[in-house]
């Protein structure tokens, strides 16, 4: 049985502060909000680590604008029931492990995150750095959650009947100039 409190860092017990990425001045603050829910909820279920599925879940209760990309899909009621579902049962399997592709090098996770949420959040300043219309926000978080077919996300996006790809292409058909800046993607 884990514990239900994670441990504190080396960097908590030396009495620094934790580095968090929702006080990323990079992030808008409803990205942040975003970030302190996925936490709440990591927390709530024992998890030891922020995952990209705590972050879909939190993207999809707290940002309209990722909702509303995921809006349309006839599957949006599945994918929030296995969602939901994460603490009692769907999820119990993850619990204990930390979700890592292999892609993202360790070294970049950032504390409280797994490594592959780490990279997610820095994929999505990165991708809000290129459009250069202020900080990343949640549409720049899903579609970075979802570029590792190997994420939690797309795990739970997948079993829900919806394409990962498909989403993040309406995310760049919404984003002007596109995910990462330029001509808009229907000029082309």
């Amino acid at each position: 049985m884990h514990p239900r409190i994670p441990r504190q860092s080396d960097r908590e017990q030396s009495g620094l502060p934790p580095v968090r990425p929702d006080d990323d001045v990079r992030l808008s603050a409803e990205l942040a909000a975003v970030v302190s829910g996925a936490r709440r909820r990591a927390l709530r279920d024992g998890d030891r680590h922020i995952d990209t599925a705590h972050l879909l879940h939190s993207l999809l209760d707290a940002d309209a604008e990722a909702y509303a990309v995921l809006e349309a899909e006839p599957h949006l009621p599945r994918l929030l029931g296995y969602l939901v579902q994460r603490s009692i049962g769907y999820g119990l399997r993850w619990q204990g492990t930390v979700e890592d592709s292999g892609a993202v090098p360790l070294a970049t996770a950032a504390e409280g995150f797994s490594p592959l949420a780490a990279g997610a959040m820095e994929h999505a300043c990165v991708r809000a750095g290129h459009r250069a219309d202020g900080p990343a926000r949640g549409i720049d978080l899903l579609a970075a959650i979802l570029a590792d077919p190997e994420s939690r996300a797309v795990e739970v996006l997948t079993r829900a009947g919806i394409d990962a790809r498909a989403v993040v292409a309406r995310i760049e058909d919404r984003l002007p100039g596109g995910l990462w800046g330029g001509p808009p993607r229907s000029s082309r």
